[in-house]
């Protein structure tokens, strides 16, 4: 069966792939431009007729709640996408130039959407005998093969700028900030935001590191989209927020727990065990711990049986002495830690030490051990103990006690 031209943009696509390759190159080509020019003849149609339909609507339209649901309903359209073309055709009402050019396929529609948008809310400062001229600049954007919607929104934000105001820009105005958050009938949760310039700015910043493709160790690209590397580093940025122990909750913070695992524990687990995290060498979810009644206990086990806490995990030796702490790793709370430091300043070298308050060589001791009375003296009495390294791989140590004064 041979087919035509016309046959391809009127008639069905059923068994068309089939029969394309009669076509040349140049037949395809139109007929290509032909069914882009009629999705927007159709796009038009259907506006208008749910437009029509909105005005004059029957007991089913009312019983949808409305003719963007009842389309629907009726079509294989999801409920928003029809409340968006009922909503259009509303729009266009008041604008019958933007309506005119939408209706002869020379504006989609989204470029129609985008300029009724414009004209509904107007710059403040824009008089309204300016609306016509902006129009004919924005459809003027709209229209033809080489309208872009980067072009469309670059001649609204040049008309904002142009008629600005006292008003605070859209992109400045946290008060039109909107983050909703909603779980689905699967469990599933959907996030939708719209943020000011710097928050959204923070927000990117926040991500930036989080969201790279991260390769495998052997080498293979990270197979993940950009969607779904977002998506884990949104995850990861709040796991870091909660575990820096700063919400609000019930009870106080979140609990800090030390895991210690022993490093016989570990080597004999190696095998089943997952690989250690990139954050500065922390234990990922090793099966090391144990419990009664319960088995092998897990790492991500301990956080949920700690209430979701802040979990760190300290590698022992035989001896029980830790082989990964370093100054960076935080065993304490953050309020703990502040604490133990205003603790240690008002007990150690509380004048400073040997570079603050310097002595000649080799009279470290008498220096330390003069020092540490005389404060003790200063504070009415006390026990203190004064402690140095000697040349040769000595040490000393010595306590004194002041009679309280």
């Amino acid at each position: 069966m041979s087919v035509y031209l016309s046959d391809v943009v009127s008639g069905s696509a059923v068994g068309l792939r089939g029969r394309l390759w009669q076509l040349t190159a140049a037949e395809l080509r139109a007929a290509a431009v032909s069914a882009s020019a009629e999705i927007l003849r159709l796009e038009a149609v259907r506006v208008a007729v749910v437009d029509e339909l909105s005005v004059r609507p029957d007991d089913q339209v009312i019983a949808s709640r409305g003719v963007g649901a009842w389309l629907a309903s009726n079509t294989m359209l999801q409920v928003r996408d029809g409340k968006k073309i009922a909503a259009l055709g509303a729009a266009l009402r008041p604008f019958p130039a933007v309506a005119a050019r939408f209706d002869c396929g020379d504006c989609s529609f989204e470029h129609a959407a985008l300029i009724v948008a414009f004209c509904e809310s107007p710059p403040k400062g824009m008089p309204d005998e300016a609306l016509p001229k902006c129009i004919d600049l924005l459809l003027a954007a709209a229209s033809g093969v080489e309208a872009t919607t980067t072009k469309v929104r670059n001649v609204i934000a040049t008309l904002e700028r142009i008629f600005e105001s006292d008003e605070i820009p859209p992109a400045e105005d946290v008060d039109r900030n909107e983050l909703r958050i909603a779980s689905t009938l699967s469990g599933r949760v959907v996030v939708r935001g719209d943020f000011d310039a710097l928050t959204g700015e923070m927000l990117l910043s926040a991500l930036s590191n989080l969201t790279m493709p991260t390769p495998a160790p052997d080498g293979t690209p990270d197979s993940r989209s950009a969607a779904k590397r977002t998506a884990d580093g949104f995850t990861e940025l709040i796991r870091r927020y909660l575990d820096c122990a700063k919400t609000g909750m019930d009870g106080g913070q979140r609990p800090h727990v030390n895991v210690h695992i022993n490093a016989r524990d570990l080597a004999e687990h190696r095998d089943c065990a997952a690989t250690p995290t990139g954050d500065g060498g922390s234990v990922s979810d090793l099966d090391v711990g144990h419990m009664p009644w319960l088995g092998p206990l897990s790492v991500s086990q301990t956080r949920l049986l700690g209430c979701d806490c802040f979990l760190s995990t300290v590698l022992l030796d035989d001896h029980g002495a830790p082989l990964d702490v370093k100054p960076g790793k935080r065993l304490v709370t953050a309020e703990q830690r502040v604490a133990l430091i205003a603790r240690d300043k008002a007990k150690v070298n509380v004048n400073g030490g040997a570079i603050a308050v310097g002595h000649p060589l080799g009279m470290s001791g008498a220096r330390i051990a003069l020092h540490l009375a005389l404060e003790l003296q200063r504070r009415g009495g006390g026990i203190g103990a004064a402690a140095l390294c000697g040349g040769g791989g000595q040490g000393d140590a010595l306590i004194i006690r002041v009679p309280k004064a």
